[in-house]
């Protein structure tokens, strides 16, 4: 059986040291990569765990989140939603628990390239057939073709692809995924700029070899440090801007300055729960991810950025802590026979913990990009 490592040993013979976008593109998508295999998001068997992972209060949160843009856009019908790396659907799953108020208007498309992520999704949602997605369809009697029936949501369904479809209306959300579109590294020698390639070793395995780059990458002055280049970054917003005519995209990751960079680790891996080892050793059996950088992410976008905010003042403002304090009257009234509704809303406070704990989710910065002249002057 060929391994990953194998194809990319093979790669690097045929085409001589590789990017580490190419590196990190095989290593978690391509046949036999780290998501490509399910590995992922999650809690028992699984590597890491995001925000949808603690437990249903940040779909709830989320939920709250769409209706108020749902709202800001004048309340369109259909609402097209489209969350960029899905994952197994459980945010989605928790948006529709929570019966959001522009649910029948609603039209949810995920995006995830893994199959097997996509093929676990049915386990938490009934998926429509992508035509359906924004259908059905009626012809009125004006209407030389046939528009999309008022009221008809909400509609689930999934891609590998972001959908082929413009619509005016739209959000498309990206919790937790930038930080995984392959990216390369530029490091700085203290006189001018060189691109990390990775190169194969001899007797197995694979190392990084240096080659001189053009370009200014940030504001460094320490010989050695590193940045990336985030090549998939433009690629992604090209695709955001085919989706969305008028509307929001929203992206909720780790994320921080150029100038932070060299104050902190900003490429890590995770395998079970617990930091990984070295980003080129065992490609395919870990996740490879790194910080987004705030300044790449508004260069790169077509869009203006609205606002930025960290998740847990994010989450406050969309009354997380109103979502607790019904969970406590929950308990309180159903303790005695310990229903599951009363459980549920016990956990809540552990789970507003995590998800606004400063020093991990809380810290995660909540951007807001406004398509088409949408949302000037919008607050959470």
């Amino acid at each position: 059986m060929t391994t990953v490592a194998d194809r990319l040993t093979q790669l690097i013979h045929r085409e001589g040291p590789i990017t580490f976008d190419r590196f990190m593109e095989e290593a978690l998508y391509g046949d036999g990569g780290f998501f490509a295999s399910g590995h992922g998001a999650g809690r028992a068997g699984r590597d890491f765990v995001t925000s949808p992972e603690t437990g249903p209060l940040f779909g709830r949160c989320v939920a709250r989140a769409l209706d108020r843009l749902w709202r800001a856009l004048d309340e369109p019908d259909p609402f097209l939603v489209v969350e960029a790396g899905a994952g197994a659907g459980r945010l989605a799953r928790e948006v529709l628990r929570a019966e959001p108020d522009c649910r029948a208007a609603l039209r949810y498309v995920l995006v995830e390239r893994s199959a097997a992520l996509r093929a676990a999704q049915r386990e938490h949602l009934a998926l429509e057939p992508v035509d359906e997605a924004l259908g059905p369809f009626v012809r009125r009697a004006d209407e030389e073709r046939a528009v999309p029936a008022p009221a008809a949501g909400p509609v689930f369904t999934s891609l590998e692809e972001m959908p082929a479809v413009a619509a005016s209306g739209a959000v498309v959300l990206a919790n937790e995924l930038l930080d995984n579109l392959p990216f390369g590294i530029a490091q700085w020698d203290g006189e001018r700029w060189f691109e990390v390639r990775i190169a194969a070793r001899g007797g197995g395995g694979f190392q990084e070899v240096l080659v001189p780059l053009d370009g200014e990458f940030g504001p460094v002055d320490a010989p050695g440090s590193r940045v990336p280049i985030p090549r998939a970054l433009a690629e992604w917003w090209r695709e955001c801007e085919g989706v969305v005519h008028e509307g929001f995209v929203v992206v909720v990751d780790y994320a921080t300055s150029l100038s932070s960079l060299t104050d902190r680790p900003w490429l890590r891996t995770y395998r079970g729960h617990a930091r990984g080892s070295d980003p080129l050793e065992d490609p395919g059996a870990q996740d490879i991810t790194g910080d987004v950088v705030l300044e790449q992410l508004d260069a790169a976008s077509p869009f203006p950025r609205l606002r930025a905010d960290r998740q847990a003042d994010w989450l406050s403002a969309l009354g997380i802590d109103e979502l607790v304090e019904d969970g406590r009257r929950t308990w309180d009234a159903g303790a005695a026979e310990g229903g599951l509704d009363a459980l549920a809303g016990r956990s809540r406070a552990s789970e507003a913990a995590a998800l606004t704990d400063p020093t991990g989710l809380g810290a995660h910065q909540v951007v807001l990009f406004g398509v088409g002249g949408a949302g000037r002057g919008f607050t959470w």
